[in-house]
């Protein structure tokens, strides 16, 4: 497998992209890397809108979300995962991205073990399903508990 470089800049065209319904009604991934919940932080844009917050529930983290539509050797490690502008107001926060950048690092390894690429680790259900074992095992919860404690 060829090496594969993390990046926490520019945000990718992803095989995956997390969208507003993903973080406002209940959405289980079947590979979750990991979970988040904060607000739709919307910043003030160029074109003059003004910032808000819109309500989220707890929500995963797909992997395919990391996985760009192109590239095989690239991942993003923090913000820069495929969402759209209202999702990224949730997901880019800091215990967001480092459950993000956590899970990119682990995933570079576990690839690199198995002499696979990071897609043939999501394509493959096996595959996915040791790496997400794994994650847990290094204390990576990939679902909320349910109920949701109070």
């Amino acid at each position: 497998a060829p090496a594969v470089t993390v990046s926490t800049h520019g945000a990718i065209a992803a095989a995956f992209t997390v969208c507003e319904q993903h973080v406002t009604t209940p959405t289980t991934f079947a590979d979750s890397v990991g979970i988040g919940h904060y607000s739709m932080d919307l910043h003030r844009t160029t074109r003059g809108d003004y910032g808000r917050y819109g309500t989220t529930i707890p929500f995963q983290i797909p992997l395919g979300a990391l996985l760009p539509q192109r590239m095989e050797n690239l991942l993003p490690a923090a913000k820069n995962i495929g969402t759209t502008h209202l999702s990224n107001g949730c997901y880019r926060l800091h215990p967001v991205e480092w459950n993000i950048g956590e899970s990119a690092g682990a995933l570079v390894a576990f690839a690199l073990a198995r002499r696979l690429t990071p897609r043939a680790v999501h394509a493959n259900a096996e595959h996915r399903r040791d790496f997400q074992q794994e994650l847990q095992r290094d204390g990576v919860p990939l679902a909320w508990p349910d109920p949701l404690p109070k």
